[in-house]
């Protein structure tokens, strides 16, 4: 975003003279005016006001890392190497990029503003407006062998999902394998990708979460969805505290499943489960049953005339019946 300096002074929504504008950021009023239309053609409504100057309308939650790393713990400022974009294909993709340069030893976690090429599980579009949303991704590295990831993307819905009820939301549910929902509606998801191939016992991961903060409208969703905004209009949401407060919740997840696997996580996710004793049917039609928990490794289990069945995420998909 080339306008993101102008997009800072007229974040307070107050009217601000071209002359302004021109004196604090050392270019030409004509300067002022080129910006003012790109910062329009990105999305920003800015109200010109004949003989006063510029307003913008609609207000601005803009990343800032220093104050992401600002909002972390302490104990975890040296152990991470944090990264905001204006815009990026993925989140995702930029860690994987980062990883093949850099050999810091910290964990690579990216930020962007927008996403031009955003992904979620099974290849399906995620919305990535620009300013309204986080889209963060981190490179977590665990050791031995793939087997041992079992369960990982549910942990780390949890631990979105608590990161969330600390700053005050309320009944956060998560949906096998990967979703976080709030009052019935998808409120952010999770993209778990490997990286590479198993290399002495070490697994790389790249794990991505789309939250909704700011949102208000999604062309081509055909799905139920939710935003923060609209899910607590009277709450003003910062998506850098969210930001910090999810990335540290990431980590620590993350530190102790490698420690001891899904087991310490099982019960706190099965208390959020929104398909449990609901009658679930697969994508295909071919499964059908009622919502019993997940096993000791992540799998969703079905009852199916009163037997227990498996469901592994990536096989298929699972919806409630209609």
């Amino acid at each position: 975003m080339k306008s993101r300096a102008l997009i800072g002074l007229l974040a307070d929504g107050r009217v601000h003279s071209g002359e302004s504008l021109a004196a604090s950021l050392g270019v030409s009023r004509t300067a002022v005016w080129k910006q003012i239309k790109r910062a329009a053609d990105e999305g920003f409504s800015i109200e010109t006001i004949r003989g006063k100057g510029y307003r913008l309308v609609t207000p601005v939650d803009l990343l800032d890392g220093n104050e992401i790393v600002r909002q972390l713990p302490a104990r975890l400022h040296s152990t991470i190497d944090l990264q905001v974009h204006e815009e990026l294909d993925s989140t995702n993709a930029e860690v994987i990029r980062q990883r093949a340069r850099q050999s810091s030893g910290r964990t690579m976690v990216c930020l962007a503003e927008c996403q031009t090429a955003g992904r979620g599980r099974r290849g399906r579009q995620w919305q990535s407006p620009r300013g309204e949303n986080l889209y963060l991704s981190l490179g977590l590295t665990f050791r031995g062998g793939f087997a041992m990831l079992d369960g990982l993307s549910l942990v780390l819905g949890l631990a979105v999902a608590e990161a969330l009820e600390a700053q005050g939301v309320r009944d956060v549910g998560l949906k096998w394998p990967n979703d976080i929902y709030v009052g019935g509606s998808k409120l952010a998801g999770i993209l778990v990708e490997l990286q590479g191939e198993l290399e002495e016992g070490v697994v790389q991961v790249v794990a991505g979460i789309g939250i909704n903060v700011h949102m208000s409208a999604a062309e081509g969703v055909d799905q139920a969805w939710t935003s923060l905004a609209r899910a607590m209009p009277a709450q003003q949401w910062h998506r850098n505290l969210i930001a910090a407060g999810v990335i540290a919740s990431l980590l620590d997840a993350a530190t102790e499943f490698a420690k001891t696997g899904f087991t310490s996580f099982r019960a706190p996710w099965e208390a959020r489960d929104i398909f449990t004793g609901r009658p679930l049917t697969s994508d295909s039609g071919k499964l059908s049953g009622t919502g019993r928990g997940v096993d000791e490794h992540g799998n969703y289990l079905m009852d199916v005339n009163g037997k227990l069945e498996k469901v592994r995420a990536g096989e298929i998909s699972l919806r409630v019946q209609s």
